[in-house]
């Protein structure tokens, strides 16, 4: 393979943006409040999962210095840890990570571009779900290199169509908005609060889970140490402050009994500030985003599975034969044929507090490497040593919080880890 068909800094950078930018940020908040009570709060509790996330990128970063490999978090625990940690976080990859990952947002594209009340009665629910995985794995399976042209177009169309988006806001912001910030629905309070913003980080925690997209296709780039680390940190930090801005936007611009609990809190507010023809311009950008978000993650995930058919524990004809094509085909088609399982058997709010509890602690997990002594080689500590550490911190406590005060969301995490667990134990014994 071509060194031009490497992907670059901006190619990885929007890949990230494109994998952030996806459905939690345009069906969060309504949830967010409905637990919270209080605008003010959600817009903080975005701020600190900002925080958080861009903790992770730079712990990433860090990650790929060492390893500077393609795999993701299946390769970080496999050489740093143990193979069985490995082939769990692959097996989250492959169940959570990504294809629950990209049938969120792919269902939600759905829920944007056609939603109930103008839907023909000849399309069934799914279909358009459904079209949007099978042209990803197309794209980048078998036209990798006009895939990530495609994608890099629409990741910048839709951040300028965001910009103008929070620029039309900002003319246009409701007169009697102010009385918003005020207001509050019944907020818990003491433990209860605590457990709620938990609660929220952790739902919050999935919109920013791509922060790390760039290194499933580390092998794959020129002066990867240095390249994957700056784009990781760029691209967090400009959806971070794109994020508060918009969320500021959804949550006072509208009263919040007219958002609490309501997972389409976007197309809410675009009426309310610009009317049907601003909610149906809306919409569209948000169709957007999400197609780059299935595209990008489409992009991503075969990669893991590869890498983990070069380690034996997946069917060989996953590997990645770089002398014959420029992606793991494979691997491509059980991605799509994967998502489109759970297109069909899920719903958008099932899978929120799911996907984030699981991923933010498979992502914890590999952060913990950094502090191994297989990748230390004896370095001494230092006091950047305390950011790796803040994003374990705010990860464990708001799961642990979030566990203890409802337990029956931690358990279809704890079943998802537990069958790749089973998986390693029959997979290495009949090997």
């Amino acid at each position: 393979m071509q060194n031009s068909t490497h992907p670059g800094f901006w190619t990885l950078t929007f890949l990230v943006v494109a994998n952030m930018i996806g459905a939690g940020v345009f069906t969060t908040s309504g949830f967010t409040l409905q637990s919270l009570g209080s605008s003010s709060l959600v817009v903080w509790a975005w701020c600190i999962a900002g925080v958080i996330a861009l903790a992770g990128a730079y712990s990433y970063g860090q990650l790929i210095k060492a390893i500077p490999e393609s795999g993701g978090e299946y390769l970080f625990l496999s050489r740093a840890a143990h193979p069985m940690l490995g082939f769990i976080a692959g097996w989250v990859s492959l169940i959570a990570g990504f294809s629950g990952a990209i049938a969120f947002a792919a269902t939600t594209l759905e829920e944007y571009a056609m939603p109930d009340d103008r839907r023909p009665d000849w399309l069934p629910n799914g279909a358009i779900a459904i079209l949007s995985v099978v042209l990803a794995g197309v794209f980048h399976g078998f036209r990798p290199r006009a895939g990530a042209i495609l994608q890099n177009t629409i990741v910048v169309l839709k951040l300028v169509l965001l910009i103008a988006i929070l620029a039309f806001a900002a003319t246009n912001f409701p007169i009697d908005a102010a009385t918003a910030v005020g207001s509050t629905l019944t907020q818990p309070t003491g433990w209860a609060l605590f457990a709620a913003f938990a609660s929220s980080l952790v739902w919050i925690s999935l919109s920013y889970s791509g922060f790390n997209a760039a290194v499933y296709l580390a092998g794959e780039v020129d002066n990867a140490k240095r390249v994957v680390p700056r784009s990781m940190m760029i691209a967090t930090g400009a959806v971070v402050i794109l994020y508060l801005l918009l969320n500021s936007v959804f949550v006072f611009a509208n009263s919040p009994e007219s958002i609490v609990g309501r997972p389409d809190i976007a197309a809410i507010t675009a009426r309310s500030i610009g009317g049907h023809l601003f909610e149906t311009f809306v919409r569209w950008t948000i169709v957007a985003c999400l197609v780059t978000s299935v595209f990008s993650m489409m992009m991503a995930a075969p990669r893991v599975y590869a890498k983990m058919a070069d380690d034996g524990f997946l069917p060989d004809r996953l590997r990645f034969d770089h002398q014959q094509i420029e992606s793991p085909r494979a691997a491509t088609l059980l991605q799509v044929a994967l998502a489109v399982i759970l297109v069909l058997a899920t719903t958008l709010q099932g899978l929120l507090s799911y996907l984030g509890l699981t991923l933010s602690l498979c992502a914890a997990c590999s952060i913990a490497c950094l502090f191994l002594p297989s990748l230390r080689n004896g370095r001494q500590w230092h006091p950047t040593d305390l950011i790796p550490a803040f994003y374990l911190f705010g990860t464990l406590v708001s799961a642990v919080t979030l566990a203890a005060f409802n337990p029956w969301q931690l358990l279809g995490t704890v079943i998802t880890f537990s069958a790749g667990a089973i998986a390693y134990r029959v997979i290495s014994k009949s090997s």
